[in-house]
């Protein structure tokens, strides 16, 4: 959160909407707490500090994540000592919206009501330990809820000063102009890589046109586009991905096909594939700031090393004639997953 100290980030800024600047890299910390593996707490902290002390300022969250488990993780990190001068200009942004049971199930149920949202703001405050929440999003919309009364809370939320930037998760176009008209919006969450575009066609342009911030997620399709993952065999017997259906077998040879256009674009410029989709992203759109999350010093390192890789616009041509969204094989999440998603 924002200190009184101020301390100048060495990685260059991007300016989401309503005036929010931030470093142009932020960083996911959703898999130190779920999804990708156990990870011990001492390393998930030691990599946190590690993030901030190389200038990202933007670390992103939620309450679902480990059921509270990575909010108090940060927690711990704003508490630390000599935080307001090792933090300087941090942003959490969290989320709230799913809820999830309180057994190990990855099962869960959208609630966009009133008295939830409030709820968990409250909780929020508490497990990050802070007076407000730098940007607090709507995680998903409920489909049966009337999205302006949800954003009149959000605003609510912002008037009492609990609160100060709004945004939204994986919305479509005309639930987000809808909302923008109750309430300016920081920034739109979604999904957004190389091997998912589908936003270009409707959401991307909305979000422009209003001159709001995109936070990208998963904008190296969870681990695909680094060309590490060869097989589910790869990854943790815990690994959701091990159930995602784009890194299913029959779906997984096929794109693995597609990353060949990466990684030679990458090897023009002695770079990684990873590195090669987090620069064609970058170039997408001015307020665009990606979120991508690693466990790993040297990947971390490497994910901040793309910002200053600049691709030629026949390598952009290039990569998008390949990588185009017919042609991945797989939904982005499980049928479960793909709730709220888009409405």
């Amino acid at each position: 959160m924002t200190s009184s100290t101020t301390t100048s980030s060495p990685l260059p800024e991007r300016v989401l909407g309503q005036g929010l600047r931030v470093s142009s890299m932020g960083y996911g910390a959703m898999g130190l707490s779920e999804f990708y593996g156990h990870t011990e707490e001492a390393s998930a902290l030691a990599i946190l500090h590690e993030v901030v002390e190389s200038g990202v300022t933007l670390i992103d969250t939620a309450d679902v994540y480990g059921r509270g488990h990575n909010e108090r993780l940060i927690g711990q990190l704003l508490a630390s000592p000599n935080a307001s001068r090792e933090l300087g200009n941090l942003k959490v942004a969290t989320k709230c919206g799913i809820d999830r049971p309180a057994d190990a199930s990855y099962a869960r149920s959208i609630n966009n009501r009133p008295e939830y949202i409030r709820a968990c703001c409250e909780a929020s405050l508490t497990r990050l330990g802070v007076e407000q929440l730098d940007l607090y999003y709507l995680h998903r919309v409920d489909p049966e809820a009337d999205i302006t009364e949800t954003m009149g809370v959000m605003k609510q939320l912002v008037e009492e000063g609990k609160v100060a930037h709004v945004g939204l998760c994986e919305v479509s176009a005309s639930t987000l102009k809808r909302a923008h008209a109750v309430h300016p919006l920081t920034a739109l969450q979604t999904e957004y890589s190389l091997w998912s575009r589908d936003i270009e066609a409707e959401i991307l342009p909305a979000v422009e046109a209003l001159d709001i911030g995109l936070v990208a997620y998963s904008p190296l399709g969870r681990g695909f586009l680094t060309g590490r993952i060869a097989s589910t065999q790869d990854l943790a017997d815990d690994d959701f991905r091990r159930h995602n259906p784009r890194f299913q077998d029959e779906n997984l040879a096929h794109n693995l096909e597609l990353l060949k256009s990466v990684e030679a674009v990458a090897q023009r410029h002695s770079a990684t594939p990873g590195q090669v989709a987090l620069a064609w992203l970058l170039g997408k759109y001015s307020r665009l700031v990606p979120i991508p999350g690693t466990r790993r010093s040297r990947y971390l390192k490497e994910n901040l090393a793309a910002l200053s890789l600049r691709l030629e616009a026949q390598e952009v041509a290039e990569l998008q004639a390949v990588m185009q969204p017919e042609r991945i094989h797989g939904q982005r999440y499980t049928a479960e997953g793909m709730k709220g998603v888009n409405t």
